[in-house]
């Protein structure tokens, strides 16, 4: 279907083992991929192939043209569909020239030994779990990959498969630490997806384990930036508000089928708006501060909710938080912490937290309303989907 200068897109419907092994046939044959989830219900399988238009789906039937397919651009590797954390999801355009970029990045952001072994337990519709294929395709590691998180199985891997490094979100480096699983025997353990709290980073120090928090999106092949430091082929700067833009070959061509969205996503010389707030560290560090469409402003007040949920999270009755801002009549937006207590019969009360944070927080960052929930959503790469806790507009 493909014509000069273009080439097919494979949409992969497969168990992740299996998806892991077309992506590599698809890439050899010079073909482009978009991974969907196989346990999504039909009716968001239908809408993802509608909005990506892959020319192929590739399932356990076997390879189909799709009617209405629109080939991509030839030197196009994935395209890789968001978590749409903060709007509807999109589909986004990774080049093959991407794919290598991240490859040696990595490579020379952590080394690169003869043995490296790269375990996969992310979803590989997510560009955490893709862009493993990607590094070890450039360095050559072996890779396994498995059908889901397992604690046990992660935490053997080292011992049973040989594996040295492994990609994690950080509430299963929490878990696994929880669980007292050996993931020091792995030489790296990459972060990624989401903030990591200090006192999870302190903990997996604690058990030496070498964590490298990764920074990155969907739109630069994932992880670009290693412990604070861009990966060698990305630069980062600052923009107006602290907006982190990013430069480099790992960068997307743009969001498919969409091109204002894609004008919108970069600037007017080329570097990508990343949506995240940062700060440039005095040894010269990145460090994310929050997202730009997260910010509550009370009082007048910036408020960023990050900084509130890490501070929270250091309470000993909470086991999870989530911080947004609601509308206020008073205040223009309160500040309101969704809370996971660790002992549902014993949770904390709003006073207990306010008087908690009191000395780390000033006043305006203090919570002025508790919610105490079942569970923190959260996208599968372990994003807060804060959309979820904001009460509906009112029109």
């Amino acid at each position: 279907m493909a014509g000069p200068g273009e080439a097919d897109l494979l949409a992969i419907v497969a168990p992740r083992p299996r998806a892991a092994e077309l992506v590599r046939a698809a890439r050899d044959a010079g073909a482009a991929v978009t991974v969907l989830d196989p346990t999504a219900p039909r009716a968001v399988l239908d809408g993802l192939l509608a909005a990506v238009a892959p020319t192929h789906v590739v399932d356990a039937e076997g390879r189909h043209p799709r009617p209405g397919g629109v080939p991509v651009p030839e030197g196009t590797a994935a395209v890789v569909v968001t978590s749409g954390t903060t709007g509807a999801p999109k589909g986004v355009e990774l080049t093959v020239d991407g794919a290598a970029a991240i490859g040696h990045g990595w490579a020379g952001a952590m080394g690169h030994e003869p043995d490296d072994h790269w375990l996969v337990c992310l979803p590989l519709h997510h560009v955490a779990g893709l862009a493993i294929l990607a590094r070890a395709n450039v360095t050559g590691a072996a890779v396994t990959v498995h059908d889901g998180f397992d604690l046990d199985a992660v935490g053997a891997a080292p011992s049973t498969v040989g594996a040295t490094l492994v990609s994690v979100v950080p509430t299963m480096l929490g878990r696994l630490l929880d669980a007292g699983a050996p993931v020091h025997a792995y030489r790296r353990v990459v972060t990624g997806g989401a903030p990591l709290p200090p006192a999870l980073r302190d903990r997996a120090a604690a058990a030496g384990v070498a964590v490298v928090d990764a920074y990155g999106q969907s739109e630069t092949w994932g992880g670009c930036v290693a412990n604070g430091v861009p990966i060698p082929g990305a630069t980062v700067r600052l923009g107006p508000a602290d907006e982190i833009e990013i430069a480099g070959a790992m960068v997307m061509r743009d969001y498919r089928r969409d091109p204002e969205a894609s004008r919108r996503a970069f600037t007017h010389d080329g570097w990508l708006r990343t949506g995240d707030i940062g700060a440039f560290a005095a040894d010269g560090r990145l460090h994310v501060v929050d997202r730009l469409r997260d910010l509550v402003i009370t009082g007048g007040v910036n408020v960023r909710p990050a900084e509130v949920e890490h501070v929270l999270a250091d309470h000993p009755a909470v086991a999870d938080v989530a911080v947004v801002g609601v509308p206020d009549v008073e205040w223009g937006e309160r500040v309101v912490a969704h809370v996971v207590p660790r002992d549902p019969a014993a949770p904390p009360t709003l006073d207990d937290l306010r008087a908690f944070a009191r000395d780390r927080l000033t006043a305006p960052k203090l919570p002025r309303e508790l919610v105490l929930v079942d569970a923190v959503p959260r996208s599968p790469g372990g994003k807060i989907l804060r959309r979820e806790l904001r009460p509906p507009a009112v029109s």
